[in-house]
């Protein structure tokens, strides 16, 4: 799921001791703790939080130890069963938990103060706390030049607001702002709309719809047919629903920016949350416009605001603001600018490097005359 063009091509299995093994050779330190849990009265499954010692916050430590052994159920067959049992909002459709299938990407956050819990028989680990900017950052941006990565998660950002609100932004536009639509434009869209039978907002519901069935689809079916099954099921689909003149051509593009802009999400499970808050955002945009649009971005912030993730904002270091940390937000910045870890962890050693010297040209000796 984390896959990168270049960097560490190896990925936690089922076995606790490999992924320990793959965890201790990145992170040689005597400062590597790691901590034996069983939970399960069944399943007797072995839990293994996993910190640095002299950088994490105590307080996290302790708060994750606390709420595993709060955990009495029969079993724990995956690392999801304790992700909804430690959760801090188990009703948000935003995840307070980071899931890791990469051992370089657990070791990266551990040296940014953070806590990994591995568990037996799983090959995803957690990262405890987790902040809203983490699901929009790839390995691969610490893996590039420094000036690539900062424009590609740039693009990232611009992307993600392009999939929560595109579709709700071209229904709200045509159903009640015509007037900010250039008159050429507007023409053309009129009369390719002119047959359609449904408003802009149930035309957008059945696309979205349809599109979600053939990516689940896609995903459900074997390996060797899923993707052309996919890919042949919505051209033909699509061909056929505009032909029939049951949606536009131009709802079909804005469907398919849509997913496109989805799909450079790295994180899975955020993704899925974006997916799911598109239909509220449509209807919305289908009942009130771009005023319902503006309703709905504004409790969702408020909702991200109110989120704690063990205790750290879920915003931050947007809200709280936090000047330092935000330089590895919306960009990256090189290496020798990061020397010290993000704040919003409250690491106990916030100094990453005494002083890392910036990269000088080479100098050449001149031939002498």
């Amino acid at each position: 799921m984390e896959s990168v063009v270049r960097g560490p091509q190896e990925g936690f299995t089922e076995s606790l001791q490999t992924n320990l093994g793959l965890i201790r050779r990145r992170l040689k330190s005597p400062r590597v703790k790691v901590e034996y849990m069983t939970l399960g009265r069944v399943s007797k499954t072995t839990v293994a939080p996993v910190y640095i010692q002299g950088i994490v916050k105590p307080g996290f430590v302790e708060e994750c130890r606390e709420r595993l052994q709060r955990i009495n159920v029969d079993s724990i067959l995956d690392s999801e069963y304790i992700e909804e049992l430690i959760d801090d909002a188990p009703f948000s459709p935003f995840p307070t938990i980071e899931y890791t299938e990469r051992p370089d990407r657990l070791a990266a956050e551990a040296l940014q103060g953070r806590v990994g819990i591995i568990v037996d028989g799983s090959p995803n680990a957690l990262l405890v706390p987790a902040i809203f900017v983490n699901f929009l950052q790839s390995p691969e941006d610490y893996f590039e030049r420094y000036t690539m990565a900062a424009a590609v998660r740039l693009l990232r950002h611009l992307f993600f607001w392009m999939a929560l609100l595109l579709p709700a932004t071209y229904v709200a536009l045509l159903s009640y702002h015509q007037e900010m639509i250039p008159t050429t434009l507007l023409m053309t869209r009129m009369s390719t709309h002119e047959q359609i039978p449904f408003p802009s907002v149930v035309e957008a519901l059945i696309m979205e719809i349809t599109f979600e069935a053939l990516r689940e689809a896609g995903i459900r079916l074997p390996k060797a047919v899923g993707q052309s099954v996919s890919i042949v099921g919505a051209l033909v689909i699509d061909e056929a629903a505009v032909a029939a003149g049951i949606v536009s051509p131009a709802m079909v593009i804005i469907v398919a920016l849509t997913g496109i802009a989805s799909f450079t999400i790295p994180s899975y499970n955020i993704a899925i949350t974006l997916r799911i808050l598109r239909f509220p955002m449509t209807i919305m945009a289908g009942v009130l416009g771009l005023y319902g649009i503006i309703i709905a971005v504004l409790i969702l912030w408020t909702h991200l605001v109110s989120l704690r993730s063990f205790g750290v904002p879920y915003l931050s270091p947007i809200a709280p603001f936090m000047w330092p940390d935000i330089k590895d937000v919306f960009t990256r910045p090189p290496w020798w600018q990061m020397r010290h870890r993000p704040k919003t962890m409250e690491s106990v050693d916030l100094t990453r490097s005494a002083g890392i010297p910036k990269p000088l040209p080479g100098q050449t000796e001149q031939d002498p005359p």
